[in-house]
């Protein structure tokens, strides 16, 4: 498959786990092993995923394991909105990152999108050709 460090959608999860980490050190320290280990987790998880879904055979699979990060992504939104109600980040923090983390959640869907669009395309190529003479397929 793909090398997923050349995916701009990798270094953009890579980025927004970066700036997670940053801004929930400030979070309050009986929360380490709650919502901030919840959060982290989960943001290390989109890159992980993506990583993950590239160095497997098929394009299914790696749907599938970009489908699991967009799930892994919905925790972040889920995490990130309690921490700010809870007054743990404030609301230009939480903008700034929520904002990240919706280019991210695009960027995976678009990706998505594009790997069933082009396997739809060649099984339609392939069952066009089945029945030409002189095609392979």
């Amino acid at each position: 498959m793909k090398d997923f460090k050349e995916l701009k959608v990798w270094h953009k999860a890579y980025d927004l786990s970066l700036a997670v980490y940053e801004v929930s050190r400030s979070f309050p320290r009986e929360e380490m092993y709650g919502l901030t280990s919840q959060l982290r987790r989960a943001s290390v998880s989109v890159g992980a995923n993506i990583a993950e879904g590239c160095g497997r055979r098929s394009d299914g699979e790696l749907v599938r394991f970009l489908q699991i990060a967009r799930g892994s992504a919905s925790e972040i939104e889920h995490h990130l909105l309690l921490a700010r109600d809870l007054k743990f980040l404030e609301a230009a923090t939480h903008q700034d990152i929520e904002k990240r983390l919706q280019e991210v959640q695009r960027m995976l869907t678009s990706l998505v999108s594009s790997i069933q669009e082009t396997a739809a395309v060649r099984a339609a190529a392939a069952g066009v050709t089945k029945g030409v003479p002189g095609a392979s397929g």
